[in-house]
């Protein structure tokens, strides 16, 4: 297996999770937050989404999903297009109210682009860095092990919380 084929497999099961996780659900399931200040599937879907839509498009120099392919006026929210959640408060993350199929067709349009960048990185690419503000230095293949760590985090709470809704 290459490391472009591990990523591959990485960021599918990401995909297939998210996908599974909102399925069937309505706006009210997926904003369902289990305590007040707590996470919904919802937000925690659209959130592991755009992280990996900033940090592939990032450090392969292309524009995110969210802005090329208009997710960000079909979502609606009150945020910037760069806003990727990070840091919000409890108030913005209650402005994310979407539907399962929006949030699934914009985790799967982010899936194939990730797939379509990381499919044609050779094994030494992995070595280039990409962020030289930490000691050390942040590689690509270190990003997007990263990515995938932080989105599967999310996902797996983002299960917990439709376990709790008995979906």
């Amino acid at each position: 297996m290459t490391p472009a084929e591990l990523l591959t497999d990485a960021f599918g099961r990401i995909a297939e999770g998210g996908a599974a996780v909102v399925d069937g659900l309505d706006q009210d399931q997926l904003a369902h937050r289990p305590g007040p200040d707590a996470n919904p599937i919802g937000w925690l879907v659209w959130h592991l989404a755009r992280v990996q839509d900033d940090h592939v498009a990032d450090v392969a120099g292309i524009e995110q999903v969210w802005t090329a392919q208009g997710f960000h006026e079909k979502f609606g929210l009150p945020f910037d297009a760069s806003d990727i959640g990070y840091g919000h408060s409890s108030e913005q993350v209650a402005h994310v109210r979407v539907d399962a199929e929006r949030l699934a067709a914009y985790l799967a349009a982010v899936h194939e682009q990730t797939c379509r960048y990381v499919e044609g990185l050779a094994p030494d690419d992995l070595d280039r860095v990409v962020d030289d503000r930490w000691d050390p230095p942040v590689t690509l293949g270190v990003r997007l092990v990263s990515v995938v760590n932080d989105d599967g985090q999310h996902l797996g709470q983002a299960a917990y919380v439709r376990g709790l809704l008995g979906a």
